[in-house]
């Protein structure tokens, strides 16, 4: 009976030692899962981008190192101007197809047809061919559209291209490059349980040792019961590491 009340004693601060670990559990997966502004993840950038230069090499026959620059500056343009990064990979594939020299009407120039002479003020001598130069002003561009418009992205990809038709066809080509960003961030998503997991196995070993102390309190006390604070505290221990992978 004394060994079963020193385990009752024990067992409120075991269960917050459960309850904390726990926390800590779903807080480090809703770091990873939880995306910011810009749609991406930080803790998953790295995937997200890997995914995308693999897209990009496939689907449009791009050099795995240049892919690679382009993912990249997508990347870190959308979490530096709040932008969906499939927007972004949008307005590329129909400007132009990813060519970073191609060139267009009105001197149009690089990845997403930055005009010069329309945004001098955004340029200072800057090399609009360089991937990541033109990915960084034109988000920056759209960026600027969608300020001006209170925050409506749509209105801002109208201005960007000029029309009702341009925004739509960047809304389509958007829902292409969202399953390859989508795909990317799924593996993070998913160790989401493993929090819920690891209380309710805490709740079951304490469950288990404290019937096991009940039924060693009604046997002979000839000798220390094999539940103690030790014991239970390896318990949880086993429960956290059982659902920490």
């Amino acid at each position: 009976m004394r060994q079963l009340l020193c385990l009752l004693v024990l067992l409120p601060g075991l269960v917050q030692t459960a309850a904390a670990q726990a926390q800590q559990q779903a807080s480090a997966s809703d770091i990873v899962s939880a995306p910011v502004a810009s749609a991406v993840a930080p803790a998953s950038s790295g995937a997200t981008s890997r995914a995308v230069s693999k897209y990009l090499t496939q689907k449009f026959g791009i050099a795995k190192e240049k892919a690679a620059q382009i993912s990249q500056a997508v990347t870190g343009a959308a979490e530096k101007y709040s932008l969906p990064p499939a927007v972004l990979l949008a307005i590329i594939s129909i400007e132009s197809r990813f060519r970073e020299r191609a060139h267009g009407a009105n001197g149009a120039t690089g990845l997403m047809q930055v005009v010069p002479s329309a945004h001098r003020n955004l340029l200072h001598n800057k090399d609009l061919t360089d991937p990541e130069v033109n990915i960084d002003v034109g988000s920056s561009i759209l960026y600027g559209y969608q300020r001006a418009a209170g925050g409506d992205l749509d209105a801002a990809m109208k201005n960007y291209g000029g029309s009702k038709a341009y925004a739509e066809k960047i809304r389509t080509r958007a829902v292409e490059f969202s399953r390859v960003l989508d795909t990317a961030s799924a593996p993070a998503a998913s160790d989401a349980p493993a929090a819920a997991g690891l209380a309710a196995s805490a709740a079951s070993a304490f469950a288990a040792a404290a019937a096991t102390a009940a039924i060693g309190a009604s046997a002979p006390a000839a000798a220390p019961s094999a539940i103690s604070a030790a014991s239970a505290q390896a318990a949880v221990q086993g429960a956290a590491s059982a659902n920490a992978h």
